[in-house]
């Protein structure tokens, strides 16, 4: 495994911080035993050369947050020979996740200052998760926009007593300068919102806060549909061909994607003894609202993981149904989940305003509706708790927005 590694991207590594190879590698198979694929690991392999050379480390020592930002922002300048890539806009974030990530397994990421808000913070998140029962997913998108606001004004303010609705409109006239899109800066005002929520409830600001909280106008219509049409849909599932594991894995997990619907963690979650292939029928463990749902094997779906399994899967002590290919064999991550649609969907040049596994999500809705399927329906099938989250779907196709007797899972094909 070593030796493997060490080809990544060895001889420039060497010539720029030899010292630190061993660090690297340490780092690097501690990665693939996680089981992340090797496409991230080789990503990383090469970041961490910029780490090294960016930050003129010759041996590890420790380093602050302050000196990782400032390091992160010249490699996104950077435009000299050893960018073999086009800049990306994403790079000094990779960047800075990366060299964290390095430190701090190896012990030399300095502890960051006690931040002012922080016992406010893990009370919020305490109530998300306790009190309102909110997925963990948007537990941490929450958090992590409120502690962007909180830091942003604790620099300014050490109480919240002090905030006003002054302050989060400049904070979020900030971000629309830096970038932002308007999605994200209307996220980010929800955030804000149910954190200023509790913190009224708390007594930890002054009232009104929360009301005052506008996000950014978003178009109610839009020229296209967030996923791709159906016809891209089984051109993508077409796409996964051949009987390599790799191939196996990946059509199985598209038809879950497309023809159910299911979110990555849903898919990444199933369990060998979900599947009762007697009665042909699925559960999965719903994401947002909690508990069990329950899906007949559609033919397609259920021949693909059929050959997944017999053909595709290692042998592991994993009860997963899909585990990651690098050893030890376990939970597929995020990435790769993401890169088996999200790669795929731009290699076939196929446009849509999301790319990756939620795509197939929207196409998923979309189709059912053009089927004829009510909102209720398609909100129960999606394991949405109420109709406002599905009515979305209506936007693209005003004609299907009739009410039917029946609803069949085989018209989805």
């Amino acid at each position: 495994m070593i030796e493997t590694i060490s080809a990544w991207p060895s001889v420039r590594f060497r010539h720029e911080a030899a010292p630190l190879l061993k660090e690297r590698e340490q780092y690097l198979t501690h990665l693939l035993q996680q089981g992340f694929d090797r496409a991230v690991v080789r990503s990383t392999a090469a970041y961490l050369v910029h780490v090294v050379r960016v930050m003129n480390m010759t041996s590890l020592r420790s380093v602050g947050q302050e000196e990782i930002d400032t390091a992160g922002q010249a490699w996104a300048t950077y435009e000299g020979p050893l960018r073999r890539k086009l800049k990306r806009r994403g790079s000094p974030i990779m960047f800075v996740r990366v060299a964290e990530r390095w430190l701090r397994f190896h012990g030399q990421l300095e502890s960051p200052p006690t931040h002012p808000f922080q016992q406010l913070l893990v009370e919020f998140i305490d109530a998300m998760r306790s009190t309102r029962g909110l997925a963990p997913p948007t537990v941490l998108g929450y958090s992590s926009k409120a502690f962007g606001f909180l830091k942003w004004f604790g620099e300014r303010h050490d109480s919240l007593e002090f905030v006003s609705l002054r302050d989060i409109d400049e904070f979020i006239a900030s971000k629309r300068e830096e970038g932002w899109s308007v999605r994200t800066l209307a996220t980010q005002c929800q955030a804000l919102r149910s954190f200023f929520g509790y913190a009224e409830i708390r007594g930890w600001c002054v009232p009104g806060i929360p009301l005052g909280i506008r996000s950014p106008r978003i178009p109610k219509y839009e020229d296209r549909p967030k996923g791709p049409t159906w016809v891209e849909v089984r051109r993508l599932i077409g796409s996964a061909s051949g009987s390599a594991p790799n191939e196996l894995r990946a059509k199985a997990i598209l038809l879950l994607f497309a023809i159910y619907g299911l979110r990555s963690s849903e898919v990444a979650g199933l369990r060998l003894n979900d599947f009762d292939w007697r009665s042909e029928t699925f559960s999965v463990q719903r994401a947002k609202r909690g508990g069990i749902q329950q899906y007949p094997i559609q033919y397609e779906v259920g021949e693909a993981i059929i050959q997944y399994l017999r053909k595709g899967r290692p042998h592991c002590s994993s009860r997963h149904v899909f585990v990651s290919t690098c050893r030890p064999h376990g939970l597929i991550r995020p990435g790769p989940m993401w890169q088996i649609v999200g790669l795929r969907m731009r290699k076939l040049r196929i446009e849509s305003e999301h790319v990756g596994p939620h795509s197939l999500r929207h196409a998923c809705a979309t189709r059912l509706l053009k089927k004829g399927a009510s909102l209720r329906e398609i909100a129960d099938f999606l394991g949405h708790r109420n109709l406002k989250s599905v009515s979305i779907y209506a936007r693209y196709d005003t004609r299907s927005l009739r009410k039917v007797a029946a609803f069949s899972l085989a018209g989805v094909r």
